[in-house]
């Protein structure tokens, strides 16, 4: 059956996000990677750019490790004995070896009792908050937290739901009073990323942890900190275990993904022992869903054992020398710049066209980036997200920084 009628619907939809200027847009199809070499790192060819190779600046593999060959082989030797995919979800006969393995090795480097692997982190979130939003609690939210987080509480439907201010441990507080003063409250989740992925900040999680325990007691089945570190582990904290190493907090559950700096595909969640157990029973994307292949558990496993190493500290030493460079070098050209440890460097740009303009100038000098605008960030925040890689050098650095120099519509800011 046709669905001409739905189909004009849906193209008058796309044309008013392009019309306003938030639509996504064509995709970039990557079709080759050109291996790093005489003190460059790798570049990428593109669908309709001929052989055009580009410095590539908007990933999240902050330490390069999905080009890594030791990480590779371990996927491809995965492959081989067991094959391109698990077979079934897990609790059927989609369980491996490898993932029990890889979530033993996970809930060791971050600490806790146990680890739970899900498809990706954006499923972790959405079924790590619906089962413990019951009818009786109430979440309370950053007010900057990533998409995911905000759709995992949409769907859970708690009792109460309240935002804080960015990064306001004042305005947390008071919100967690207003909570406690309930009668009809037994339990409240207080949840943030760990890494502000649009920002490159983190939120103060020692303080947030200190006003969570101070709250506990208040409520019969507990305050419950909850953090999203999906872009702090493997980028930031001396051994690259995120926001908890950075700022001495610890979250009760934390979240965090395979799919990032480890380089691979996957979520996971990490907690105490009866938490995991309890989430195996009800998370749904964990239960009707396939887990992540034995190639990607293998290799997950093998690039965070490269991370947990004198190798993994050294990557980690030289991705934040290569974000102060760029940091330093956006300043010194007169760029606003959100300063951090983080290897997201933003560069405010603050008006929607300019961002579009400079994105471009980018792009035909061969260095790929992303622009954010509104709704992705709030209408005055409009940026160039910059993610800085382990596997950058130096010389990749001041290519950018050179291009960054030629722009036209700096003299305009």
């Amino acid at each position: 059956m046709p669905l001409d009628r739905l189909d004009d619907v849906l193209a008058g939809e796309v044309r008013k996000l392009e019309q306003q200027g938030t639509a996504k847009g064509v995709e970039t199809v990557v079709r080759d990677v050109v291996p790093a070499t005489g003190g460059r790192g790798p570049r990428f060819l593109l669908d309709g750019e001929g052989d055009r190779p580009f410095l590539r600046m908007n990933s999240n593999s902050y330490l390069g490790l999905s080009l890594r060959p030791e990480v590779m082989a371990a996927e491809a030797a995965a492959t081989e004995r067991f094959g391109a995919g698990p077979g079934a979800v897990r609790f059927i006969s989609g369980t491996y070896r490898a993932h029990v393995d890889l979530e033993q090795r996970l809930a060791a480097f971050h600490g806790r009792e146990a680890a739970m692997l899900f498809s990706s982190a954006y499923a972790t979130v959405v079924s790590v908050l619906t089962p413990l939003l019951t009818p009786d609690t109430v979440v309370i939210s950053d007010e900057l937290n990533h998409n995911c987080i905000i759709n995992g509480i949409k769907m859970a439907r708690p009792l109460g739901k309240a935002i804080y201010r960015h990064n306001d441990v004042a305005g947390l507080e008071e919100q967690l009073e207003a909570a406690a003063a309930r009668t009809d409250v037994r339990r409240v989740l207080v949840v943030t990323d760990g890494i502000f992925s649009m920002r490159g900040d983190h939120a103060p999680l020692a303080e947030i942890a200190d006003v969570v325990r101070f709250f506990d007691d208040r409520f019969p089945e507990n305050a419950v900190l909850v953090v999203d570190d999906s872009h702090g582990v493997g980028a930031v904290g001396e051994s690259g275990r995120g926001t908890e190493e950075l700022t001495g907090g610890r979250a009760d559950v934390l979240v965090a993904t395979l799919g990032k700096a480890l380089g691979v595909n996957g979520g996971y969640v990490t907690a105490d022992a009866a938490v995991v157990r309890y989430l195996r029973e009800s998370s749904p994307m964990y239960i009707y869903s396939n887990p992540i292949t034995v190639g990607e558990a293998s290799a997950a496993h093998a690039a965070l054992d490269l991370l947990d190493s004198a190798d993994g500290r050294r990557l980690l030493a030289h991705l934040r020398r290569l974000t102060e460079r760029f940091e330093t070098g956006l300043v010194d050209l007169g760029y606003e710049v959100i300063p951090g440890e983080h290897p997201v460097v933003p560069l405010m740009v603050r008006d929607t066209a300019r961002t579009r303009d400079l994105v471009a100038h980018l792009r035909a000098h061969g260095v790929l980036a992303t622009g954010l605008a509104y709704p992705v960030v709030p209408r005055g925040d409009e940026e160039i997200r910059f993610q800085i890689s382990a596997a950058h050098t130096d010389a990749d650095i001041d290519e950018a920084l050179a291009v960054l120099a030629t722009w036209e519509g700096r003299a305009a800011g």
